[in-house]
């Protein structure tokens, strides 16, 4: 069966520039209304409008040439931002420019999680790092990611531990370490509960690609 190609492309949000979108298309009403009670997902599917699929391309073509990329770039990640906020996500990106939001204070957490995989945190540490108490930062996390924090911060782990090995052919026990696992056995076993397959059998894709 023959199946559309796909790919994966992650933009970091810049709030400055977020505001200033959100400002030049009068979204501010928008904003205002948004109810501080609703925490919308982090991640969450969305159909990719014909727009927007034009905007990712010319993007990632962009990104092929040094020169495009610094004179380019900026220009059509304004514009991936501007056609976000014409979809379905917009309430997200409105959570996000709001800053004080739970959203906002919950996506710093877990951008401290990315940048720190390797730092052993609990999670008092992420509450206190978000200035919410642990009952509400919990509630707010889960609701957001779907996962408790403990549960988002081991899927970042296990996702650099398999790039570890493919990227740099790593042996598991040297890329558990890595990811801060104490026992080598529990991320094989992990590991596979995650991704389907344990070290050792991506470990051999490798060698036979």
């Amino acid at each position: 069966m023959q199946t559309d190609p796909r790919f994966g492309m992650y933009i970091d949000i810049d709030i400055g520039q977020l505001n200033s979108l959100i400002n030049d298309m009068d979204l501010q009403s928008e904003l205002a209304e948004l109810d501080g009670k609703d925490y919308p997902l982090g991640i969450g599917p969305s159909a990719m409008g014909e727009d927007m699929e034009d905007a990712a391309v010319k993007l990632l073509k962009a990104l092929r040439s040094e020169k495009e990329t610094r004179i380019l770039a900026p220009g059509l990640v304004r514009e991936i931002y501007y056609r976000a906020l014409c979809g379905s996500q917009a309430p997200v990106l409105y959570s996000l420019a709001r800053g004080k939001s739970s959203f906002s204070q919950v996506a710093r957490v877990i951008s401290l999680l990315e940048g720190n995989y390797s730092v052993r945190f609990d999670v008092q540490q992420m509450a206190d790092s978000a200035h919410m108490s642990v009952s509400a930062f919990h509630k707010a996390f889960k609701e957001i990611t779907e996962d408790s924090p403990l549960q988002y911060l081991k899927k970042i782990r296990l996702a650099r531990a398999r790039d570890l090995i493919i990227q740099k052919n790593m042996k598991a026990y040297l890329a558990a370490d890595a990811v801060e696992y104490e026992s080598t056995s529990q991320f094989s076993r992990e590991f596979k509960r995650h991704f389907g397959q344990n070290p050792a059998d991506v470990m051999r894709e490798i060698r036979s690609a």
